[in-house]
């Protein structure tokens, strides 16, 4: 997402990726529906909606409620017609970074079922989808920004929906929040290791981004339990100037289950004739 980070006392930064965070309760909408907490927010004239559970990693879903609320919400976001890039950001090899690429692995790619594999199929009235992986820096060379422009201008997608990982401010919120917009996202912003930014604006096509929390910044963290007492905490907590980060210990099931149901979220939203069955079938 596309909000700064809260500047908290002693001008000390408390990182969060959630708008929930980072701005009034009183400009929240909100209202519940089988169970599930949605909150809507406009912020110069980008929308971001998050739905809030008790926990992913607790949550089966086996009537797939939440799923269909998720699916909703990402068509409400969506343009009609055209064919979607989705890309899983994020490294695969880290547990708490893994959601983006293993959302785009339970994503159904349906750009190249066309002509007779179409007819034959029977599925010749899908929405064009195309689903990636950029990987990270790091592993790549590319920024994950780079390859996408690229394939944006190859693939002339009517949207971008990218998946991310996302660091909260509020322990509680790991794991039991999905938060969608319209504003793009900038990897890596909630942990202090901010990418180019991927919206409308640099890629030239609307962006719609994806994420569940996995992450608290561990500055932010004690700074909240101490009541903003931070004389030396950074220090303290930060030797030598490494960053930490703290993670649920159930993080492998928040991922997997998370990653299920952010995929599948997109798998429905954008080709609604088909079931839930048929998407298992298909990834």
């Amino acid at each position: 997402m596309i909000l700064k980070n809260i500047v908290g006392v002693d001008k000390m930064v408390l990182r969060t990726d959630l708008a929930l965070e980072n701005t009034e309760p009183s400009r929240h909408i909100c209202s519940e529906e089988d169970g599930c907490k949605i909150t809507r927010i406009d912020e110069k004239g980008k929308s971001y909606i998050t739905l809030e559970v008790k926990s992913i990693s607790d949550h089966l879903d086996s009537d797939n409620r939440l799923l269909s609320v998720t699916a909703r919400e990402l068509k409400s976001l969506l343009p009609e017609s055209g064919g979607v890039l989705v890309a899983g950001l994020g490294n695969r090899a880290i547990t708490p970074d893994a959601l983006g690429p293993l959302t785009a692995e339970n994503t159904l790619a349906t750009r190249h079922i066309k002509g007779e594999l179409a007819r034959v199929t029977g599925l010749d009235k899908l929405r064009a989808v195309s689903v990636v992986s950029p990987g990270v820096l790091g592993c790549t060379g590319i920024e994950a920004f780079e390859i996408l422009k690229a394939l944006v201008e190859e693939v002339k997608p009517a949207a971008v929906v990218a998946i991310d990982a996302l660091a909260a401010r509020n322990p509680e919120r790991l794991g039991c929040t999905v938060q969608l917009c319209n504003a793009g996202i900038s990897p890596g912003e909630g942990v202090g290791n901010s990418r180019p930014r991927i919206d409308e604006t640099t890629l030239g096509t609307p962006v719609i981004s994806m994420g569940i929390p996995t992450v608290v910044d561990a500055v932010t963290l004690a700074t909240d339990l101490l009541d903003g007492k931070t004389q030396d905490i950074k220090d303290k907590i930060e030797p030598h100037g490494a960053a930490m980060m703290v993670t649920p210990r159930e993080i492998d099931l928040i991922i997997s289950r998370g990653a299920r149901l952010l995929g599948m979220g997109i798998n429905v939203a954008l080709n609604p004739s088909l079931s839930i069955e048929d998407f298992d079938e298909l990834t």
